[in-house]
């Protein structure tokens, strides 16, 4: 059982106290891709260690199960794990692991499906307004996003993800970003849609609310939703200058007013934006980097050789 328990325990701790520390740390605003993948092994950490646990836990109360899977192990293998005797605890852990995980198949496929379905409204209202012409019917898949023009007086620009992405901008983000503005706007949009941001936002998203009382997956949303657009950022400030993406913020969110006093939290993300873009920080050292990439590869590396220690001690 010392496995299990030991599983059990990193999951906890990894679920409570990692989050706040990364959430408070500094430098996920200078490596934003680094983050998201800091974010994320921290959250697939908790997940392995939630399955390996239901692994054990199934193996521990069910004799048939536990032959089956030890069998043909070396010697002492099937000892070195603690699982026999313990089916009582077993069938109780294996339980509440079972729920937590129908829990999340369950929130994970409704969070697909209505965010396919707002998609797919999305694309046909998209559609009605910017209908395809004619040498558009058999679009290349190879080609790229499609870049909608929509007629409006107001500066916006959005993207639409799926089989075939979409690019939108009014007339009016046109006429007040200028060619260059526009550029680093519509390579913000694009780097959402083939980092697949979307993918990793309704993962978040799904995790969240099949879980409300769980800190890690909410805090995993909430900083995605951030991260994704500092990532973004980053990207169109490489190819088009920070000075240009930081007015082309400016001049997409003018006349909202995002950049007034006592805002609320989502409100005051864009001003933060274009304070990181203007003051420019150069990325962290590289040494310093892998350290971090390390560092978070090592969660998940943990849950594994938590599983593996005990049989891996016993062949030893």
């Amino acid at each position: 059982m010392t496995a299990l328990l030991s599983l059990l325990l990193l999951g906890l701790l990894l679920a409570t106290l990692a989050p706040g520390r990364l959430a408070r740390a500094r430098w996920p605003e200078r490596e934003p891709v680094l983050a998201l993948l800091a974010w994320q092994s921290l959250v697939i950490a908790v997940l392995l260690c939630c399955v390996f646990g239901l692994l054990l836990a199934c193996v521990a109360a069910l004799p048939a199960l536990r032959n089956l899977v030890f069998d043909g192990a070396p010697t002492g293998v099937e000892e070195a794990y603690g699982l026999a005797g313990s089916e009582g605890w077993g069938r109780l852990v294996a339980t509440l692991l079972a729920l937590g995980g129908v829990q999340t198949a369950v929130a994970l496929t409704r969070e697909v499906r209505a965010a396919r379905a707002l998609r797919g409204a999305r694309h046909a209202q998209l559609d009605d307004r910017a209908p395809r012409l004619p040498s558009e019917l058999t679009p290349d898949r190879h080609s790229g996003e499609r870049l909608v023009v929509l007629e409006n007086v107001r500066a916006e620009a959005w993207s639409l993800p799926g089989p075939e992405a979409r690019l939108v901008v009014t007339t009016g983000a046109i006429q007040q970003l200028g060619d260059r503005g526009l550029a680093a706007v519509l390579s913000h949009e694009r780097s959402h849609v083939r980092a697949r941001h979307h993918w990793l936002a309704q993962c978040a998203e799904a995790l969240a609310t099949g879980f409300p009382g769980v800190g890690v997956f909410s805090a995993f949303r909430d900083q995605v939703g951030e991260l994704v657009e500092l990532a973004a950022d980053d990207r169109a400030a490489r190819r088009h200058g920070r000075v240009t993406t930081a007015l082309a913020l400016v001049e997409i969110n003018t006349g909202r007013g995002v950049f007034g006093a006592c805002l609320p939290q989502h409100a005051a993300q864009a001003p933060r934006r274009v304070d990181r873009l203007l003051l420019g920080e150069p990325r962290l050292p590289l040494h310093h980097r892998l350290r971090l990439t390390l560092a978070a590869l090592a969660a998940p590396g943990a849950a594994v050789l938590l599983l593996l220690a005990p049989g891996l001690g016993a062949l030893l």
